[in-house]
């Protein structure tokens, strides 16, 4: 099995709810794969970099999940088919962190900005 790090934008007039529902239906065809969740980061309603479907906004979700291949193959399609997501990105990792990505960790704490401000 593999890592990937599978990152989606939902519709802006989405609950937070309605979100993690839509996260638990896909981590349910990861599972059914026999596929694990290493980890899932809901990075809230943020601003996009340009408006897609006349939309400005949406939730971002992170999976970190570890799969086979027809798996991810299967979830990649599932999410292609819904209305509700926007956009979506999957990436290979070589291993899997459990730590929080940059996109959880606050601002005044020690962060990826706070190390790029610092370094100019």
């Amino acid at each position: 099995m593999a890592f990937y790090e599978c990152t989606f934008v939902t519709r802006p007039d989405f609950s937070r709810a309605d979100v993690q529902k839509l996260t638990d239906t896909l981590s349910k065809i990861v599972t059914d794969g026999k596929g694990s969740i290493v980890k899932t980061e809901y990075w809230g309603l943020r601003q996009l970099a340009y408006k897609i479907n006349k939309m400005s906004k949406g939730h971002y979700t992170m999976l970190g999940i570890d799969c086979e291949a027809a798996t991810l193959k299967e979830l990649e399609r599932n999410m292609g088919i819904n209305e509700d997501i926007v956009r979506t990105l999957t990436v290979r990792a070589d291993t899997m962190d459990t730590t929080p990505t940059v996109m959880m960790q606050s601002k005044s704490g020690d962060s990826y900005e706070s190390h790029l401000t610092s370094a100019a």
